[in-house]
């Protein structure tokens, strides 16, 4: 049995207005039961979290920050320690050679045989060592005014072995050294040069 719906009846519309208010009441109890975003307190504890991701992440990148200074730094304090104590490529034969020689001379030792030899630095497209082998002859306190003057030079010279033997007859003795140096180039290696 259909029935015809009337809006002159004034029983029916207050029915059907009665009706869309309460579809509307249940439709708001929803809402605000099941709010869509979440609750008060699950929006809070939403905002508590990323605040707390917030300042997690600010405290991470200031340490990167910090971080990076210290590389900063660090690669600044060692091209001057580079530039300092390690030799220039196009110098350093005639730089070490003078210094030995200057070196031997104010600490009355006679120069005899010497050889040199550059061998890059695994790992390195800049540096390289060089050794050098270099004899001597003179007294015991010479040499130790020597190998003071190797010691307190402003380059970084290694002393890696030293042997001294004395001369028949004489207080002079044979010195024989072999040292190491570093030494920087202006321009890094080609890989085929090697």
């Amino acid at each position: 049995m259909r029935r015809n719906f009337n809006f002159r009846d004034s029983k029916m519309a207050m029915r059907a207005v009665l009706g869309v208010l309460a579809g509307a009441n249940l439709v708001a109890a929803g809402l605000v039961l099941f709010p869509p975003g979440g609750s008060a307190e699950e929006l809070e504890q939403q905002r508590s979290t990323l605040v707390g991701q917030m300042r997690a992440r600010q405290a991470a990148l200031e340490q990167t920050r910090q971080h990076a200074l210290a590389v900063d730094k660090g690669r600044a304090e060692g091209e001057q320690f580079l530039s300092q104590y390690f030799l220039a490529n196009r110098s350093a034969f005639s730089t070490i050679v003078s210094d030995l020689f200057t070196a031997a001379s104010q600490s009355q030792l006679k120069a005899r045989d010497n050889a040199y030899a550059t061998e890059p630095i695994e790992g390195s497209d800049t540096l390289s060592m060089m050794s050098i082998t270099a004899g001597f002859e003179g007294k015991y306190a010479d040499l130790m005014r020597f190998v003071h003057a190797i010691d307190q030079s402003p380059r970084l010279v290694i002393i890696e072995s030293l042997s001294a033997a004395p001369q028949q007859n004489s207080d002079i003795l044979s010195v024989s050294m072999k040292l190491n140096t570093f030494v920087r180039e202006d321009m890094p290696r080609e890989a085929g040069s090697r």
